[in-house]
């Protein structure tokens, strides 16, 4: 009996103590809060270091316990840069930007979209000047934005073209006895070819080099705009690589000045009139989006509200790395409520998955449009489910470089009959009824074969039939253009895919101009609210077998296991693009 009592007490006093330490942590960080607020003095430059990951909607919870857990990972929001450099502009304290990056973590279209927000800071006539120790293509392009663009002495800049890299599995599958058995429609759909062939077809290597090409088109329009360098020489510089070190960039005109990080400090000194032994006053643009920055402040009564869909299509709940149905159906509810919203703009970035996730979604979308204008806006990438989501919208409007299109459908399933076989494992089945059954130790029947494009046939023709009606094109016009094929936002304009280009505060000014009204401020959906469990899901400690698999195998090794994993790992019909498109 006093064991128990000692038992009980113990267990008390244990969880008395860890209440008191829970309080005495959550007071801490008040008090650290208190006292580490950020303010914007006079005459400071705005830096911008993108090395973070750039999602389109990124909200950081408010709850202190996230803070001192590390629950609000290392990621920063493209809508909050954006407000930034715009309050900046009429910020009499920030006299100007200084872009310092080796790396972007950022879609070459939200690249575009902030270096486009810099072309307008520039027109306020404040300045913009660029430095790195090396650039590699992507910060190249954000920086050559600038008014005067610095290079260490020992840096150089690497632009060279896009490429992309397809790794195909056939072999491996032949070698291991484990293969994907595949059902899909369209000659362009080529998210299974690394698990039907050896090598690209050549329809697949026609959609990747023409949307390539599409891509880096904006790309040189841009800088040869900037840099004031023809694109015809901007391509002899790619081709030759004459931008491989300091003194090559500085003849071609990559880059104005070779020089050293402190005399690149002395010329922000200089640009804001500060006496070069005096203390450059810089802020990072994650901190001044800290101060309240990071929103557009309006008194407006009425509201366009901002859903964002972002990452793959699952069956399911969905969260601020995938899209599930039931988050976003949730979102087109609330907003319907809403009495002060007047229109909708849904931010798509999204390579598709899901076709049930999709049709769901799309139809909550048609009940909703039914009472409010949805326009849709594309970012770096919308296609395949993501498209099946922005099909029956009033108005799309894509960014120049977005990647999108991709109307296609296939379903996979693993296999592990030739493993089974070589190893001496025999199946045996025994059934009630004779309907086409599959058992994954088995080769795939023709029955049942047939059943599942039977399947794949259904969901791609419901696929046509809503972007037919959506876009109010004929239904073999939309097969034309389908086929699994992936273009660019520019491409997918011309033939009728998408209604405009531009990026999301473009389609924001659409969908007030539906509404019919002028005066508005945004809000933001989802509202994405974690349970305690999520809380602990996200511990950093719950994630170390990734961590401990990139250590192992490497970075590149590590995306084929992820390839390979995410494969075996699809449930149901997939309205998706080709998996992997990693441009470089």
């Amino acid at each position: 009996m006093n064991f128990l009592r000692n038992l009980i007490a113990s267990i008390f006093g244990t969880l008395i103590a860890l209440g008191i330490i829970f309080i005495l942590i959550v007071l801490l960080a008040s008090a650290i809060g208190e006292t580490d607020k950020i303010s914007v003095k006079e005459n400071t430059v705005l830096e911008i270091k993108l090395e973070k990951t750039v999602k389109d909607f990124a909200p950081k919870s408010d709850n202190p316990i996230d803070e001192i857990l590390g629950l609000n990972d290392d990621k920063i929001a493209l809508n909050e840069i954006i407000n930034a450099i715009e309050n900046a502009k009429d910020d009499a304290n920030i006299k100007g930007i200084s872009i310092n990056t080796m790396g972007v973590g950022a879609g070459i279209a939200q690249t575009q979209t902030i270096r486009n927000k810099l072309e307008e800071f520039k027109a306020s006539g404040k300045f913009i000047n660029a430095y790195a120790d090396v650039y590699d293509q992507k910060s190249y392009y954000l920086s050559s934005v600038a008014d005067s663009i610095f290079l260490n002495p020992a840096g150089s800049v690497d632009f060279k073209g896009l490429s992309s890299e397809v790794l195909f599995y056939k072999d491996l599958e032949d070698k291991s006895g484990v293969t994907m058995e595949v059902i899909r429609h369209g000659k362009y759909k080529s998210a299974v070819e690394p698990f039907l062939y050896n090598e690209m077809s050549d329809a697949n290597r026609e959609q990747i080099a023409s949307f390539l090409n599409a891509i880096w088109g904006e790309i040189l329009d841009d800088v040869a705009k900037s840099r004031n360098i023809i694109v015809d020489e901007l391509n002899n510089i790619a081709d030759n690589l004459l931008g491989r070190n300091a003194d090559l960039a500085v003849q071609n005109n990559l880059i104005d000045a070779a020089i050293y990080a402190d005399e690149y400090e002395s010329k922000l000194k200089q640009a804001i009139g500060v006496a070069t032994d005096d203390n450059l006053n810089k802020i990072s643009i994650e901190d001044y989006i800290s101060t309240g920055k990071g929103r557009i402040y309006s008194s407006a009564s009425n509201k366009i509200a901002v859903i964002y869909a972002q990452g793959e299509i699952m069956y399911g709940k969905g969260d601020e790395t995938y899209i599930g149905q039931d988050m976003i159906i949730k979102a087109l509810k609330a907003v319907r409520k809403s009495k002060d919203i007047k229109a909708i703009v849904l931010r798509i970035n999204s390579p598709g998955g899901s076709a049930l996730a999709s049709e769901l979604i799309w139809r909550e979308i048609e009940i909703t449009k039914k009472t409010l204008p949805i326009v849709v806006s594309m970012g770096d990438v919308a296609a395949s489910g993501g498209y099946y989501l922005a099909c029956n919208a009033d108005k799309i409007i894509a960014e120049p470089t977005t990647i999108t299109g991709s109307i296609g459908v296939f379903g996979v399933i693993p296999n592990i009959s030739k493993l089974a076989s070589n190893i001496g494992i025999n199946a045996e089945q025994v059934s009630t009824n004779k309907g086409a059954n599959y058992s994954i130790f088995e080769p795939m029947s023709e029955d049942f074969r047939a059943v599942t494009t039977d399947g794949v046939e259904q969901v791609y023709n419901t696929f046509l039939d809503r972007v037919s009606n959506g876009r109010n094109m004929s239904f073999s016009a939309v097969d034309s253009i389908a086929q699994g094929r992936v273009w660019s936002g520019v491409e997918a304009k011309k033939i009728g895919l998408v209604d405009d280009l531009g990026n999301l505060e473009d389609a924001i000014a659409a969908a007030a101009e539906l509404a019919e009204i002028t005066d508005y401020k945004i809000r933001n959906y989802p509202d994405y609210k974690l349970d305690l469990e999520d809380r602990f899901n996200g511990f950093p400690f719950m994630k170390t077998k990734e961590k401990l698999l990139i250590e192992e195998f490497g970075e590149e090794n590590y995306k084929i296991y992820k390839t390979v994993k995410s494969f075996s790992n699809l449930k149901g019909i997939q309205a998706r693009m080709p998996y992997v498109i990693d441009i470089h």
